[in-house]
């Protein structure tokens, strides 16, 4: 056997350095991203928050106001805390769901003879991602039906508030309608646009010729990195909770209305989400099904014809002392493949369980924890959460 020449001093310095190298590079680029990163959400900022804040000052109003600028948590929530969660959040879901595409290949749930088309869904879906022309027909989108939706349902019910017109805040009511608006919108909707292109790729995936593996013990024949793949998006859940949290603020401080009036649009948001979120991965419920059909009926055969020697060996008489029961793998045997067929009889219809709702609910209520804190003590709130989940 040819042994391997020792490595050269010289050689390892070359390789260390070569691997030092690389590491420092992906942490400079890992800190370049995050710079821009930060600088994106600072200049966001600048251009819908800090201009109303400044015009704000500068203008005066008749006095009618009783929600000025500096008073409107809403308005802060939306710039200074969704605004900046739903731009970070680009980041954060690209470096989870990526990994989750590679997945379909690595485990072999996708077979060789369909990888072309799994390689053009994942294009398609990079292409409508980054195509210049949603995203113009999104802004436009924004600028009409936004605007249209804005004047006729939401300025209607602002009351003498800063922006609002007659307060004497012109400019800054301007600027909020027709600049910081529009952006924020134009984000959240972006995001919209998201969902659906993940949905449109799992669509088209879940039309190939799909190999689930029934035994798997995630219970969702390996597909269970789906229903955890749904927690990048929990930061954008977050920020709709968020919003939520603001608008319910400030209606209960200044209209004097009860924040347990608002158990309904606290429910509905998180059923909403769930929905938006979970229910694309359902496309893959008939992969699910016919495997665990598949699966009982395999396993079922093999376990049936397995169980029978077993009891021809070791039960029937005459030939229990043919052999030695004491370390034989018998008995281990058929304990293992009563696991596996049980693993099979419990596999789930859709690629998620109820821990993967729970956390996403869980995203989205966070932000009205501080708002319940105001009516129940942490105490009470801790024993109600105790009494529903045992």
């Amino acid at each position: 056997m040819v042994q391997p020449a020792p490595l050269d001093p010289s050689e390892f310095s070359l390789v260390a350095g070569g691997a030092l190298f690389k590491l420092w590079r992906q942490a400079h680029l890992s800190g370049r991203r995050l710079e821009r990163l930060w600088a994106r959400i600072a200049a966001v900022v600048c251009i819908t928050w800090l201009p109303l804040l400044i015009l704000s000052l500068i203008e005066r109003n008749d006095g009618s106001v009783n929600v000025t600028f500096l008073k409107d948590i809403e308005v802060h929530v939306r710039f200074l805390i969704a605004l900046p969660i739903l731009i970070a959040a680009e980041n954060f879901v690209h470096q989870r769901i990526g990994p989750a595409v590679k997945l379909f290949i690595e485990t072999h749930i996708v077979s060789a003879a369909d990888l072309p088309k799994f390689h053009e869904a994942v294009a398609s879906g990079i292409r409508l991602r980054n195509s210049v022309l949603v995203e113009a027909i999104l802004l436009a989108l924004v600028y009409t039906v936004g605007l249209w939706f804005w004047f006729t349902r939401v300025a209607t019910d602002t009351g003498s508030s800063w922006h609002s017109s007659g307060s004497g805040a012109a400019l800054a009511g301007y600027w909020y309608v027709l600049i910081s608006i529009p952006i924020f919108q134009f984000v959240l909707i972006r995001w919209y646009m998201r969902f659906f292109n993940w949905f449109r790729f799992l669509w088209s995936v879940s039309r190939l010729d799909l190999k689930p593996i029934p035994t798997h013990p995630d219970r969702a024949g390996g597909l269970g990195f789906l229903g955890v793949s749904t927690y990048a998006f929990a930061p954008i859940l977050f920020a709709e909770g968020t919003l939520l949290a603001g608008v319910i603020a400030s209606r209960v401080m200044f209209e004097g209305q009860d924040i347990l009036s608002f158990k309904t649009e606290a429910g509905a948001l998180v059923i909403f989400f769930l929905v938006l979120v979970l229910s694309p991965l359902a496309v893959f419920t008939p992969h699910l099904v016919r495997a665990k059909r598949e699966g009982l009926w395999i396993y079922g055969g093999f376990a049936s014809k397995y169980a029978r020697d077993f009891e021809g060996k070791w039960i029937d008489a005459g030939s229990r002392y043919d052999e030695e029961l004491l370390g034989t793998g018998d008995i281990q045997s058929l304990a293992d493949l009563g696991n596996s067929f049980n693993v099979i009889k419990e596999m789930r219809p859709v690629p998620f369980g109820l821990l993967d709702a729970g956390r996403l609910a869980a995203a989205t209520v966070v932000p009205l924890i501080p708002l319940v804190l105001t009516v129940f003590s942490l105490q009470q709130v801790i024993g109600r959460l105790a009494k529903i989940i045992f």
